[in-house]
């Protein structure tokens, strides 16, 4: 996962509106800690000012969406489980549009922290439309409250791009799609920061989760405080989902597929799970962020657009599959 994440990086490196031989690029790279380059300006300025924080960044949000797709599947026990299914993702996009409606931007970490709340939020609306949590294991009943609050917030979305003036609605709609253009160093570190927390609470509750997998009461009686367990992983889980949701926009189905790949792959041991699946999460944000920059290049596609026409196929399939 490690080589095949490298190989994509430098791929993604070399490709794009301007071509850049893949001997420049390793070049480049071998001698950047000695400030020896063998380039020329203009594509060393594309190279470390354009698209390496970008690749960096698209890694940071494809780890951190992948490992809320394993816990969430791992809670509910449904490889269909997703924080964009689940609507959470909607909820963090409306936080951060009400922060920026309100400018909230203004203020350091103003817009993350108001996409948190909104995840929060979202997570207690969903458990209290489904239900009780051990109801909504048994008939799926917490995946429908996820559609049914997701389409709530995407109302309430189309709402504020309606009041917005005609100079944020494009960037705000670029950004719902998921824009990854816009990294710069204070978003590359603080994704960063939430991302590495993040995995190492949840690979500290790896063992949890492979007992939560075998079902609540089994949890139990091995000594699990399910509640307790569900409520940390829950509130760690929505802080990088917020987070990443605040800063690259909506990019769903990446919490879908990369999981159950890795499982098929892996198994489901929590412990192998989780890391291989937050870097090949992150491969695959780049592989879909690369195609975008280069399918209508100049121009440039939602990375969400590309990871929905995966998704959605993807989709489709498991709900096939684990309706026989």
């Amino acid at each position: 996962m490690i080589l095949i994440l490298l190989a994509l990086c430098v791929v993604s490196l070399s490709v794009g509106s301007v071509h850049i031989e893949l001997r420049s690029v390793f070049h480049a790279l071998v001698n950047a800690f000695t400030g020896n380059f063998f380039v020329s300006s203009e594509e060393e300025l594309i190279l470390f000012s354009v698209r390496l924080p970008r690749i960096i960044f698209a890694g940071i949000v494809g780890a951190s969406l992948a490992l809320g797709g394993v816990v969430f599947q791992a809670m509910l026990r449904n490889p269909l489980a997703d924080p964009y299914i689940l609507g959470i993702s909607g909820g963090s996009a409306l936080g951060a549009i009400i922060g920026i409606v309100i400018g909230a931007s203004s203020f350091y970490l103003g817009v993350p922290l108001l996409a948190f709340v909104g995840a929060l939020a979202t997570v207690f609306l969903v458990f209290i439309v489904a239900g009780s949590a051990r109801e909504a294991l048994q008939d799926n009943s917490l995946l429908l409250s996820g559609v049914v609050v997701n389409a709530f917030f995407s109302a309430a979305i189309l709402f504020f791009l309606s009041v917005v003036n005609s100079m944020e609605l494009h960037s705000i709609t670029f950004w719902l799609m998921g824009d990854l253009s816009r990294a710069s160093a204070r978003e590359i570190y603080v994704a960063g920061i939430c991302l590495i927390i993040g995995f190492v609470v949840l690979y500290a509750q790896s063992l949890k989760l492979n007992l939560l997998v075998q079902g609540e009461e089994t949890a139990t009686h091995l000594g699990v405080h399910v509640e307790r367990t569900k409520q940390g992983l829950l509130i760690i889980t929505s802080l990088m989902i917020s987070v990443a949701v605040s800063l690259a926009g909506i990019i769903g189905f990446v919490g879908i597929m990369v999981p159950h790949a890795m499982r098929l792959v892996f198994g489901s041991d929590h412990r192998l799970l989780l890391p291989v699946s937050a870097l090949f999460g992150a491969s695959f944000l780049i592989l879909a962020d690369t195609i975008a920059r280069v399918v209508l290049a100049p121009a440039e596609l939602p990375v969400g657009v590309i990871t929905a026409l995966c998704g959605a196929p993807y989709f489709i399939f498991l709900l096939k599959r684990k309706a026989y």
